[in-house]
């Protein structure tokens, strides 16, 4: 891992030529990739533990008891969001992976079945109710939720969310909302299978190729939609992040990092 967090550092000073420029590839052993925190330090799942490498050290955290870790969210590294769909439960960490809070969605008053937990800042999660099929904000501080969306039809493949906003993927449509309910934009989901965000920009992924979609949540009809097919090499795509216009995709053996520069509007 020393490795990777010396290449990490030299990647920050290269310059960039085009619109996807690859910076280079480390060797990388995890089940999942989860991605870099602003300050580079690693996240990945290996045999079901949640694992921390970098500049501030290394962690680890596990709970068998709640089942496989579903989704890992680093948006706010000094509170990481530790999904567990299996026993409908959040648990919150803190940048050296203890545990500070914990979430059963089975024990609240009004009972949540939830697929998907999300940081939504301000004390909230950003939650995908299986029951109601709806995006909802719940608020862990106030224990207070807040329907954010109508009900979907079909089924949700994925969500990808930060303090501003939350982007939904059905089998039919691609949509974008705001902390306040707002709709921002819908469109078809032209057969992605999987999204992940930066800021108002999406990248998704669709038969092993990558889309980007800028300025994704900006509802102005003015500003440039244009969906564009980013020029990779030819690489397996097991898990990816989009942070800090860096883009990572993990293959299963190897880490490769690019360079995304955003596409010119025309």
């Amino acid at each position: 891992m020393k490795q990777l967090f010396l290449f990490l550092l030299l990647v920050c000073h290269l310059g960039i030529a085009q619109s996807v420029t690859l910076e280079g590839k480390v060797p990388f052993a995890a089940d999942k990739f989860i991605g870099f925190d602003n300050y580079k330090n690693a996240y990945f799942i290996k045999d079901r533990v949640l694992k921390k490498q970098g500049p501030d050290g290394n962690f680890l955290f596990n709970d068998l008891q709640l089942g496989r870790i579903t989704s890992i969210d680093i948006i706010n590294p000094l509170k990481v969001i530790a999904f567990f769909q299996d026993t409908n439960t959040v648990v919150m960490l803190d940048n050296k992976l203890n545990e500070i809070e914990r979430i059963n969605f089975n024990n609240l008053p009004q009972f949540l079945n939830v697929s998907t937990a999300t940081n939504a800042g301000g004390n909230s999660l950003w939650l995908f109710n299986v029951d109601t099929q709806q995006l909802e904000m719940y608020n862990y501080g106030s224990k207070l939720q807040t329907v954010v969306s109508q009900p979907f039809p079909g089924k949700l493949l994925s969500q990808a969310s930060n303090f501003n906003y939350c982007f939904t993927l059905t089998e039919k449509k691609l949509r974008a909302f705001n902390i306040y309910g707002s709709i921002l934009n819908e469109v078809p989901s032209e057969d992605y299978e999987k999204i992940v965000q930066q800021n108002e920009n999406l990248v998704a992924l669709k038969e092993n190729a990558l889309y980007y979609l800028p300025d994704f949540a900006r509802r102005n009809e003015t500003v440039n939609h244009t969906t564009v097919m980013l020029k990779l090499p030819e690489i397996t795509i097991k898990d990816l992040q989009l942070t800090n216009d860096f883009l990572y995709i993990y293959d299963g053996e190897n880490l490769h990092t690019f360079k995304l520069t955003i596409p010119t509007k025309e």
